[in-house]
């Protein structure tokens, strides 16, 4: 087992602000300003910045500084970057709650218990999460399923799977003449 932590996705750096390094940051946490209280965030090449919140620009986007930051070139570095923490520095979910970022490599399973691939993302592209599994049986490449509870019914987060439905597969193109 590697002794590397963890690492959870906790907000991107959205650009630069003035001339002094000043940043724009893009909190991903359920409190938006919680993103300065896990202490220094990494990038995923392992920079690290340590965050200090100047104010909130409008929800869930705040101007800040750091020590590491000092110029807008130093900023420039950074753009579109998305930051880190390690996992165990983030508080425990509630009961019932759980982190999508715990699903990942989790056993995806049909309602009848057939093996239906692994969780291997949990992404949102704007219209919401989805749940992107590979090595799903009879199926090339990845399946993506919304992140609902009519597409995934049931998480057993103690078994290490979840139970989903797998859409239909539409191997026919529909004939010219139906467009």
């Amino acid at each position: 087992m590697s002794n590397t932590p963890r690492m959870v996705v906790v907000g991107q750096f959205a650009g630069t602000h003035g001339v002094r390094g000043g940043f724009k940051l893009r909190s991903f946490t359920e409190q938006p300003a919680d993103i300065a209280a896990y202490g220094p965030v990494a990038t995923e090449d392992g920079r690290k910045l340590t965050i200090k919140l100047v104010r909130e620009l409008k929800p869930g986007l705040f101007l800040c500084s750091a020590p590491e930051i000092t110029t807008p070139e130093e900023g420039d570095a950074y753009k579109g970057a998305l930051l880190h923490v390690a996992r165990e520095l983030l508080p425990p979910p509630d009961e019932d709650e759980f982190y999508l970022d715990d699903l990942i490599g989790m056993t995806a399973v049909t309602p009848e218990g057939e093996p239906a691939g692994q969780v291997k993302a949990v992404v949102n592209y704007g219209a919401g999460d989805l749940v992107e599994l590979s090595q799903v049986p009879g199926r090339k490449g990845a399946v993506l399923l919304p992140f609902t509870k009519e597409a995934v019914p049931e998480i057993d987060l103690a078994g290490g799977q979840l139970t989903v439905i797998l859409p239909e597969e539409d191997d026919e193109l529909p004939p010219d003449d139906a467009v």
